[in-house]
């Protein structure tokens, strides 16, 4: 036990004396917060529009004000001219254009219904289709507002039914994007501190020809380890203190769920990250090498996780190899313990796989280690 404190007090010493690793640490996950927190989001604000109104009622006004009140939409290019609005479309200037047609509001006191055309630029295609649901939602509340203005002979109630669809939105009722992001970004800064800092620590004792002298110390290969990863065990769990409380201060992420249970659960995560994050610190010679190899396999991971795109929304073959991903796991648990308020059983079969993860991942970085140390 004492010489696994004293292996502790070393590893603390060299990390706190190294003036470069000290903003990867602290600074860097913090900024990664704010900054992906903000920009990696699916809404979309402010889509420019070109207006082509050729019906000028007070009827087409009103649908154009709820456009602009909504505040998904801004009115930047007014014309008459479908050319002239395909051009500005052509030119980047706008990303939608909203034509009202001629006789918009007494088609609508005849018979109750009018065309509205919307023209969307569908180069980025999810982007398209989120301006799209929000217009969507735009006219169909104003078309109700519209019915009650406008005295229209009612359908036969019938054979044409009305239904009345109300929605209720459960865990996020504001549907803020950021309360989605926030979780699975604390997941990454973790991850950062746990595989990247870890993978250099070992092929660090190698470049600076330490390797050698510890491997013919009495310590034992289990006492090593344990000082090598339990430093950074500590740190990623107080980076991840100082990102609950960006989460909650600035962001106001509800945490609905037991913050104990969220940093029992992380410690075994973490158990499983810094044994992937030694094992590739045995197999290189460098801590470039280390790094690059880190950094492929955290890109895979990331992009797999479900962080940014919905894993359901994966082709077949990626779904399975998602399977093989503890960060995807992991983000899973994070979203149901701090949106959902979820309980150790709703997560238990993630937290096994967590363990199994954990487990492997640990066992071939001792014995890869005893392969190098040999």
């Amino acid at each position: 036990m004492r010489t696994i404190l004293f292996l502790l007090q070393k590893e603390f010493l060299q990390i706190f004396r190294n003036r470069a690793m000290l903003p990867i640490i602290f600074v860097m996950p913090l900024i990664q917060l704010l900054v992906l927190s903000f920009a990696a989001t699916f809404e979309v604000k402010n889509t420019t529009v070109s207006l082509i109104d050729e019906d000028g009622s007070t009827t087409s006004r009103r649908l154009v004000e709820h456009f602009e009140a909504s505040g998904y939409f801004t009115v930047v290019h007014r014309t008459f001219s479908t050319a002239e609005a395909d051009a500005a479309m052509q030119r980047g200037d706008v990303r939608m254009i909203l034509h009202i047609p001629p006789d918009f509001e007494r088609d609508l006191r005849l018979t109750g219904t009018a065309p509205v055309q919307l023209i969307l630029d569908a180069q980025d295609g999810a982007a398209a289709g989120v301006v799209q649901a929000y217009a969507a939602r735009i006219l169909t509340a104003y078309s109700r507002d519209v019915r009650v203005d406008f005295v229209v002979p009612p359908p036969d109630p019938v054979a044409q039914p009305v239904i009345d669809v109300v929605f209720s939105h459960w865990y996020n009722p504001d549907l803020n994007y950021q309360f989605y992001m926030v979780p699975g970004i604390l997941v990454l800064l973790v991850t950062m501190i746990g595989t990247f800092l870890s993978s250099m620590n070992v092929v660090r004792e190698k470049e600076i020809g330490t390797i050698e002298q510890l491997n013919v110390t009495p310590i034992r290969k289990r006492d090593f380890i344990i000082g090598k990863l339990v430093p950074f065990w500590i740190l990623a769990l107080v980076e991840l203190s100082a990102g609950l409380v960006v989460a909650k201060v600035v962001f106001h992420v509800p945490m609905l769920g037991n913050l104990w249970l969220v940093y029992g659960l992380t410690g075994v995560y973490l158990v499983g990250m810094l044994g992937l994050g030694l094992w590739i610190s045995t197999i290189t010679e460098t801590q470039q090498q280390a790094m690059f190899i880190s950094w492929f396999i955290m890109v895979v991971f990331i992009l797999m996780s479900g962080l940014f795109t919905p894993i359901e929304s994966m082709p077949g073959w990626a779904q399975k190899l998602t399977l093989l991903n503890p960060i995807a796991y992991f983000i899973e648990i994070m979203r149901r313990v701090l949106l959902k308020g979820a309980g150790f059983w709703d997560v238990q079969a993630q937290f096994w796989a967590l363990v199994t993860f954990a487990v492997i991942l640990v066992t071939l970085a001792v014995r890869q280690y005893h392969k190098v140390s040999a």
